[in-house]
């Protein structure tokens, strides 16, 4: 299984049966109900919306609930057998698995594994299933069928009592009770060749196919124009499109978009070799980069080379990936907030690098998963360290709390990068670098693919909690004065104050610097009304959260540490009370005077 799946629960009583099916699958995780079940790796809020959204990502879903209520959930995106994710439904108690959906992504096996681990019977009723013992549309990782309807055809034949040879390596198929005979008029066919479309024959393909491109097959190409070029040269070999498991390109190619779209459109792994500017032919390209046992297809056009293993390919064995930075936000804290894009970054990562408080609240990894935890003050280190594991086919994932690019890795990120192509930014920088240092380096982590993903700041996180006091014009502002001189940040202050801007204050005050909030709050006063609402929300999103409603004439330093997000209001802001609730409310009309 390639995706681990997702076990949702509604409730306490399913936690125990939740973690007996985790503990089956490496990096699954368990999906509780926000408010009825704690002791959960991930928090969501409507079960219908949360089983939707798992379901069109692909991910497995194992429901410990009724299995009406999973059916309801899914009905509206039931339309593409072929690509539905197994969906099963689990008593709380594991008294019973009943597989309801993923017959051909291995639903079933999935029901025998956690039926045997919860040492009851799977409900299975699928007629091949019952009858040989296995899904014969189902062939296991690294190979795949040429057509789906023939493939339904075929076992129908074979259910109404015709019998079958096989032809081709299917060891996965040997304990399997299918009818066979030699001299059958129907056959399972594994062969990387493509199928002729004859009726008595169930073909499947083993991925076993490099295609290899130079860099003149891409001069003039558009991704639509070489995915076509592939085909139809795969087409000419009598190859078939489903066995082409990578796609072999230079390295100084490796940041070309055609590359990445004509991958991603024939669902391939997208691999590089070694590049020494001799500019060698697909061909040689392909002898060099292969450390497997394989055969060369008709090389014909020197700018295309196919090349057939004998057996599934390891994309991984092929050259080497492209690798990927990506700077994400964890939000703050809470694993709800957390956005999805976050997540799914931090599952396919290889590598997590942040401040170790930050990476703590990012986890629990997989074992297989590095990570590189470092002191707060470390951020350009961190910052290149993960650049050089990028630049080496890696997928980094950097950590932030909050949003990655408020007063945050993003900013260090990106400095680096513009660093590495030769624009120091000081004098250390200057004398550290040298000219042949920096062209390799530019080079290499240019070639990273970089995306910085969102987060929820502490400033939203705290304003969501008492509000809407950012409803107007803000900004935010960081008192510490370790990366730019006080004085910046006093003349900052009274602008921003004198324009009656909302005021968010990151790392407000700190054991170094205890006297600075008070500075700058003498400033504000200057400028605003003491009646002016300040709101102080302290681990916003945290255990032990507290938020506080005051005035600017009552705020103290000592009501404030360095994990405490202070909001100023503007002359506008405004506080009350619900009368039903007698919860205070604070925010900034959308007008103004």
């Amino acid at each position: 299984m390639t995706t681990p799946p997702a076990i949702v629960i509604l409730g306490v009583g399913a936690q125990a049966t939740a973690r007996r099916v985790q503990s089956l699958y490496e990096g699954a995780q368990v999906h509780g109900l926000q408010g009825r079940v704690s002791d959960a790796d991930n928090a969501f809020t409507e079960l219908g919306a949360h089983l939707r959204e798992l379901y069109a990502s692909g991910t497995p879903i194992v429901a410990l609930c009724a299995a009406g209520i999973v059916i309801r959930c899914i009905a509206p995106l039931l339309a593409n057998k072929g690509v539905e994710p197994p969906v099963l439904a689990v008593a709380e108690d594991g008294s019973a698995v009943v597989p309801l959906l993923g017959g051909l992504s291995g639903v079933n096996a999935m029901a025998r594994e956690i039926a045997a681990a919860l040492d009851v019977p799977p409900a299975i009723t699928t007629s091949g299933e019952l009858r040989f013992g296995a899904c014969v549309l189902n062939p296991p990782d690294g190979y795949t069928l040429a057509s789906l309807d023939q493939g339904k055809r075929f076992v129908s034949d074979l259910l109404a009592g015709e019998a079958t040879r096989i032809e081709g390596d299917a060891p996965w198929l040997d304990d399997v009770q299918l009818p066979r005979a030699d001299d059958a008029r129907r056959a399972i066919r594994v062969t990387p060749m493509a199928w002729n479309g004859a009726t008595d024959e169930l073909v499947i393909h083993p991925r076993s196919v490099v295609v290899a491109i130079d860099k003149t097959a891409t001069a003039a190409a558009t991704g639509d124009s070489l995915r076509e070029h592939i085909l139809e040269a795969a087409h000419a070999r009598g190859l078939a499109a489903q066995s082409i498991a990578v796609l072999l390109a230079p390295a100084s190619l490796m940041s070309d978009p055609v590359l990445a779209h004509v991958a991603q459109a024939l669902q391939i792994a997208l691999r590089f070799a070694a590049d020494d500017g001799s500019q060698p032919g697909a061909a040689t390209m392909l002898s060099k980069t292969l450390r497997m046992p394989h055969q060369a297809v008709d090389d014909g056009d020197a700018s295309i080379a196919f090349a057939v293993a004998h057996a599934p390919l390891d994309p991984a064995s092929v050259g080497r990936a492209r690798g990927k930075l990506s700077v994400i936000g964890l939000g703050p804290g809470d694993a709800s907030l957390m956005a999805p894009a976050a997540r799914a970054v931090l599952t396919q990562a290889t590598d997590i690098l942040g401040y170790e408080t930050y990476v703590e609240m990012a986890g629990p990894f997989r074992a297989d998963q590095r990570v590189h935890a470092t002191d707060n003050r470390e951020e350009m280190q961190r910052a290149r360290h993960a650049f050089e594991l990028a630049s080496a086919g890696r997928r980094v994932a950097m950590v932030s709390s909050g949003d990655p690019g408020v007063f945050a890795m993003a900013a260090a990120v990106l400095e680096a990068l513009d660093e590495a192509r030769g624009h120091p930014h000081n004098e250390a920088q200057m004398e550290a670098q040298t000219e042949a240092h920096t062209q390799a380096q530019n080079a290499a982590w240019a070639a990273v693919e970089l995306e910085i993903v969102p987060g929820i700041s502490a400033a939203l996180a705290t304003a969501a909690q008492v509000g809407a006091p950012l409803g107007h014009d803000f900004c935010v502002l960081s008192l510490s004065d370790n990366l730019k001189p006080w004085p910046v940040i006093e003349t900052r202050l009274r602008h921003a104050a004198e324009a009656d801007l909302v005021m968010a204050f990151y790392n407000p005050i700190s054991r170094a610097r205890p006297w600075q909030l008070d500075k700058a709050l003498d400033i504000v006063r200057d400028f605003r009304a003491p009646k002016t609402i300040v709101v102080l929300g302290r681990d916003i999103g945290r255990p032990g959260a507290t938020l506080k409603t005051t005035t600017l004439a009552e705020l103290k330093s000592a009501d404030v540490d360095m994990r405490t997000m202070v909001i100023i209001g503007s002359s506008t802001t405004r506080a009350f009370r619900a009368a039903e609730t007698g919860r205070e409310w604070v925010y900034t009309p959308r007008w103004y005077k």
